[in-house]
């Protein structure tokens, strides 16, 4: 069943961190821009939230593709669990709390994959 977590989290955040670093979604990416832009922030802090995004799928697609030592696990749940922190906390703050479920479930699947 962590397996099934680490893939889901894989194929989510490699869509999502795609987006932030090369833009080539252009609707999901001027969403997204728009809702960084409403909160106070800029294109350069969605890169780099894109480039924390990646490392954690890297991390996390290290472990179970290539047996990568625990740490690696540790690393990419943890980069996830704390960007999904961030997004929920900037939806609560200044959006409808819908807009945060998708943060929701990567954060309740990062620590279900951390704690078990």
């Amino acid at each position: 069943m962590k397996d099934i977590a680490i893939v889901v989290l894989v194929a989510f955040f490699m869509f999502a961190s795609s987006i932030k670093l090369l833009g080539w979604q252009k609707l999901i990416f001027e969403t997204q821009l728009n809702f960084f832009k409403k909160y106070g922030l800029n294109r350069e802090i969605m890169f780099l939230v894109g480039l924390i995004e990646f490392s954690g799928v890297t991390l996390l697609g290290a472990f179970l593709a290539l047996s990568a030592p625990e740490w690696a696990l540790w690393g990419g749940a943890g980069l996830i669990a704390v960007t999904s922190l961030g997004a929920i906390f900037f939806h609560l703050r200044f959006d409808r709390w819908q807009d945060g479920i998708p943060a929701i479930v990567t954060l309740f699947l990062s620590l279900y994959v951390l704690l078990s």
